[in-house]
């Protein structure tokens, strides 16, 4: 399986320098705390020794520099709460423990989703029962409260498992868009630190805010939440089972508390979870790889508006022929695809008027409709097609206002298509299988 974790956590590193350079620090913390999660992940898929050592010397000045961030954003958060009227009536300036308590509170301020990302449930390919799991959760108890009651409670905890790229983070947006709760959507980058006791405070911290929410309603989304609650063992660092005991107490005050809060969790290595864990997430939601169905309609979303010559038959193919795809593989098939009139563009030795631009001329050297002692005789620059109007040019003598790229067509993608598209291997699949018949549930 192609290990796709590294490259984004760079490409996010390299956004997080920008910020940082430009002083936007607080996005620059974002996007630093995004990237050591994605960095965490790659390391568990790298089985390079030597690329494993450079990453994890890079990450350290990341966390570093992360951690210099964090403190700067919570002390100026902390210079603009501390007013005198919010001082403690005693004549101090509050207690250490409530200054504790608002520098948690003040780290965790980036992980409440304050815009809706706007993905809807129709947005969702597929995934019906995920779908009808997370309604009947988080939608159904909002705006049918009579129909909860007595003994029927909605789940406390929802785990979403499957193969990387199948969707369920998107379908984690979906319900942040959908839901009329308070969103958090945290990782490990966000609960771990480095000082002894911060972590599981951070863990605690995190819980009270959602419990305090308007309406009492609160989604908590973990994501890889395997590199935080992952299996007990004895080389396991004292800091690591802290955090896992504090989200096991958390978890069991959300059972029992009668508030409207959802822990929302994903993973793509279920069988990593702390047993406990795993019992906590009372529903776990196997999210698989798509059906023909949803994978045409993957390649018509990621296609959008981009013009194309291909028909519904062309679509319904392309659906049947990736089997074995994710969405995620799906998406960067169309980006490729997506690619290909810009390479025969580059490669086109002729281009031919197409109204007021220009187009490449598939035809070239051997134009049908150049008669031949024309084509033999003015090999030259100059030389213009009698029938078509094509000129002997490359791309670069096109001027910029004119070139117009081919439509994308069916056998863009089927040059694609020669290479390897998936990146989940049949033994992968093979274990998923397993582990939910032993776990979970299906959740096509």
């Amino acid at each position: 399986m192609e290990n796709k974790f590294i490259p984004d956590a760079i490409d996010l590193v390299s956004k997080a320098i920008t910020a940082d350079n430009e002083g936007e620090y607080e996005k620059a913390l974002s996007l630093y705390r995004d990237a050591l999660g994605r960095f965490t992940m790659g390391l568990k898929y790298e089985k390079n020794d030597a690329r494993k050592k450079l990453i994890l010397e890079r990450v350290e000045g990341y966390m570093k520099r992360a951690e210099e961030l964090r403190d700067f954003v919570n002390k100026k958060s902390e210079a603009a709460s501390n007013k005198p009227e919010a001082l403690s009536n005693d004549g101090g300036g509050g207690d250490d423990d409530d200054k504790e308590k608002s520098k948690m509170r003040g780290a965790l301020n980036s992980a409440i989703v304050t815009e809706k990302p706007n993905i809807k449930w129709d947005d969702v390919a597929g995934l019906e029962a995920a779908k009808d799991s997370l309604k009947e959760t988080v939608i159904l108890p909002t705006r049918f409260p009579q129909l909860f009651t007595g003994k029927r409670r909605p789940f406390k905890g929802i785990l979403l498992y499957g193969p990387p790229g199948t969707g369920k983070s998107y379908l984690a947006k979906a319900v942040a868009t959908e839901a009329d709760s308070t969103f958090f959507a945290v990782s490990s980058s966000d609960l771990v630190s480095k000082w002894q006791g911060e972590s599981e405070r951070l863990v605690r911290t995190l819980f009270e805010m959602a419990r305090e929410s308007p309406g009492g309603r609160a989604i908590v989304f973990v994501d890889e939440v395997d590199s935080l609650c992952g299996s007990r063992s004895e080389g396991e660092s004292d800091s690591g089972r802290r955090i896992k005991t504090e989200f096991l107490v958390q978890m069991d005050g959300v059972g029992n508390n009668s508030n409207g809060l959802l822990i929302l969790g994903a993973t793509n290595v279920p069988w990593e979870l702390d047993a406990a864990i795993r019992r906590r997430f009372e529903k776990r939601v196997y999210i698989p790889l798509p059906q023909s169905e949803a994978r045409t309609f993957m390649v018509r979303l990621h296609l959008g508006d981009t013009p194309n010559s291909l028909v519904d038959k062309d679509f319904e193919r392309l659906g049947e022929i990736t089997k074995g795809a994710s969405g995620s593989d799906i998406s960067v098939l169309v980006k490729e695809a997506l690619m290909q009139p810009l390479r025969t563009c580059q490669k086109a030795k002729q281009f031919m008027p197409d109204g007021e631009s220009l187009i490449p001329c598939g035809n070239y050297p051997n134009c049908p409709q150049c008669p031949p002692k024309l084509s033999r005789d003015k090999p030259g620059k100059d030389y213009t097609c009698l029938n078509c109007g094509a000129q002997r040019m490359e791309l670069w003598d096109v001027p910029p206002e004119k070139l117009k790229a081919p439509d994308v067509s069916y056998s863009d993608f089927e040059k694609v298509l020669r290479h390897a598209f998936s990146s989940v291997s049949p033994e992968e699949l093979k274990k998923y299988d397993e582990w939910t018949e032993q776990f979970g549930q299906e959740g096509a």
